[in-house]
């Protein structure tokens, strides 16, 4: 069986090839051709204030923008006239006298500085340890009150980190009652147990973790302040136990007339918190709040 060729679509296929490389080929020297121009004009002293574009297309060159002088203009054209490769030149440039030297410009751009990033502001942590002295909004015992039962305080003393002022003063505050056990008649103890849960700063409520404080009535004269979950410099009772003397005070409001307070002489004694008790505790975990709006 015999071949069929088709010379005519091979020559048709062979020239648009041939076109294709021609065409690359050309771009490639024009761009060439722009480029080595305007170089030349940059670095000749009689041109190099210029601020002229120079295009070349199928080796016609075209040379738009400003020149300072017909001597600069003349020269830019005789310039690109003689680079090798060209078929024309079309100057299109014009002259402006006042055109600034390229030396100035540059130090103009220079003396910008360049746009200052304003730092972004960090977060306030109040760190574990820090001691939150609150009074409270309402009366707690340990014949009425329940664990799990909540009650309000607000923060007596403002805090601050770092000379940034983080918990204000008057802020709400939120409390459980952790355990609470009313003393009996003949025997037995009575106990009253706290913590707080949350601070509300604003518009926003944040948990906290606290140590937690107690206090222990075990009968006549026998009377105990304790911390938890962080020794004794975990939180404290201000004020004065029933029956007088000075209770496990720390901060600022110690002896201010607040904390746990026993009932009457009658050898029944139950531990009593009347509002307004001024009490110490110790964050557990640190606290961050967002940073300070300006």
């Amino acid at each position: 069986m015999r071949k069929v060729r088709y010379p005519g679509i091979s020559i048709v296929l062979l020239t648009v090839l041939i076109t294709l490389s021609i065409g690359c080929s050309r771009r490639s020297k024009d761009d060439t051709i722009a480029k080595d121009i305007q170089e030349k004009v940059a670095a000749d002293p009689e041109t190099k204030d210029s601020q002229v574009d120079v295009k070349a297309k199928n080796g016609k060159v075209t040379v738009s923008g400003k020149v300072k002088s017909p001597a600069a203009q003349q020269k830019v054209e005789q310039i690109a006239r003689e680079e090798p490769g060209i078929a024309s030149v079309d100057d299109q440039s014009t002259i402006e006298p006042n055109l600034p030297p390229a030396q100035e410009v540059a130090p103009a751009m220079a003396s910008v500085p360049p746009p200052v990033e304003k730092p972004k502001p960090q977060p306030i942590v109040v760190p574990a340890g820090t001691v939150l002295t609150v009074r409270t909004q309402q009366a707690l015992s340990s014949k009425t009150s329940q664990a799990g039962q909540t009650f309000l305080a607000t923060l007596a003393q403002p805090v601050s980190v770092g000379g940034r002022r983080a918990l204000p003063a008057g802020a709400t505050i939120k409390g459980t009652v952790v355990s609470a056990k009313s003393k009996g008649k003949i025997k037995g103890e009575a106990e009253l147990s706290l913590t707080l849960v949350n601070i509300s700063v604003g518009d926003h409520t944040y948990e906290i973790q606290t140590t937690s404080i107690s206090s222990t009535q075990k009968g006549k004269g026998k009377r105990t302040a304790a911390t938890t979950g962080g020794g004794a410099a975990g939180g404290a009772l201000i004020g004065g136990l029933a029956g007088g003397g000075k209770g496990a005070g720390i901060g600022a409001l110690v002896g201010a007339g607040a904390g746990f307070i026993g009932g009457a002489m009658t050898g029944n004694k139950q531990i009593e918190l009347p509002a307004e008790s001024a009490l110490s505790f110790t964050l557990a975990e640190p606290l961050t709040l967002p940073p300070p709006h300006d």
